[in-house]
């Protein structure tokens, strides 16, 4: 499965956690550069509104630090399909081996599918291990943690365990626990401050 699974389009690369793939082979391909923001570089396209305006700042100002920070270039869409971007989104980010996308649609939840999908580049699927993607898919964005929380807490929670994630140092905790809401602590605790040698 790919990226173009969750955005109804073919020509990205890489692996995904996400919807059914049932529901994938059913999407047509859309292709909406209108929906681009005319603003260039933007990390977060809440095409759907999930977002605040100081939501999406927070979490552009997160996104932008793990890049500066790790090299990982994590990128948020937001949408209702077929209300998305689709294939125009990869020219628009730029999107490579180091590059995750994000995407938040609701309308996959409704049929008991996962409302958070992740295309991770080659690079990065490297850097983070594997079943993070899916654990994380699992704790935010379960239809139950989404109905009862909204939209906006389960983007926002799995965009902060991300950003936890990345900066852990690698070894057999990193990312062994999915961080919670903004201010957690990381994954390892003291255990892995104490394995990484980090603790004093």
């Amino acid at each position: 499965r790919n990226l173009a699974a969750i955005i109804g389009v073919s020509g990205l690369v890489g692996p995904l956690t996400g919807p059914r793939p049932a529901l994938a082979r059913r999407l047509e391909g859309v292709n909406k550069p209108e929906l681009l923001p005319k603003e260039k570089n933007k990390v977060v396209i809440d095409v759907a509104g999930f977002l605040s305006e100081g939501q999406e700042k927070r979490i552009t100002t997160l996104i932008e630090g793990v890049e500066k920070d790790t090299g990982v270039k994590l990128r948020l869409l937001t949408q209702n399909y077929p209300e998305t971007p689709g294939l125009a989104i990869k020219d628009y980010w730029g999107v490579d081996d180091d590059t995750v996308v994000f995407v938040a649609d609701p309308s996959f939840g409704k049929s008991g599918g996962n409302i958070l999908n992740f295309n991770i580049g080659t690079n990065v699927d490297l850097q983070i291990p594997p079943n993070f993607w899916s654990r994380l898919s699992g704790k935010y964005g379960a239809t139950v943690y989404w109905q009862n929380s909204g939209e906006d807490a389960a983007i926002e929670n799995a965009v902060s365990a991300i950003a936890t994630c990345a900066r852990e140092p690698p070894g057999k905790l990193q990312c062994s626990k999915v961080q919670g809401a903004f201010g957690e602590d990381d994954s390892s605790g003291k255990w892995g401050d104490f394995f990484s040698g980090r603790s004093t």
